[in-house]
């Protein structure tokens, strides 16, 4: 195998895995933000745990994390929860890095 080949390899790897952890990542924080808005809609144990599957469910209709906002902005509308576009977008943030910490610990 060449040098090229090589690193060929290791990017290809590396790429995978960047992916493979960043499918994770985003899937742990669609459950940890499901779980926030849960606890702002009044939601607890199972009903909270149903909920947060939901959210993450969500984020399979299109690709990006507008679907997820979506779901939780129309959901805190519906329930008259108080929290802007500004809250939930920086508590997702704030999450994928909470969710890629916890995953990076696992590994």
């Amino acid at each position: 195998m060449t040098t090229f080949e090589s690193r060929k390899d290791a990017y290809e790897g590396k790429f995978a895995h960047d992916e493979e952890l960043r499918f994770k990542a985003t899937a742990r924080r669609n459950k940890l933000l499901g779980l926030w808005a849960a606890e702002k809609l009044g939601y607890s144990g199972e009903q909270a745990e149903t909920y947060a599957k939901d959210v993450v469910r969500s984020d399979f209709e299109e690709p990006g994390d507008e679907d997820v906002f979506r779901k939780v902005r129309k959901d805190f509308d519906d329930n008259n929860v108080q929290q802007t576009d500004h809250q939930i977008r920086r508590t997702m943030e704030e999450l994928m890095a909470t969710a890629v910490d916890q995953i990076r610990k696992e590994d």
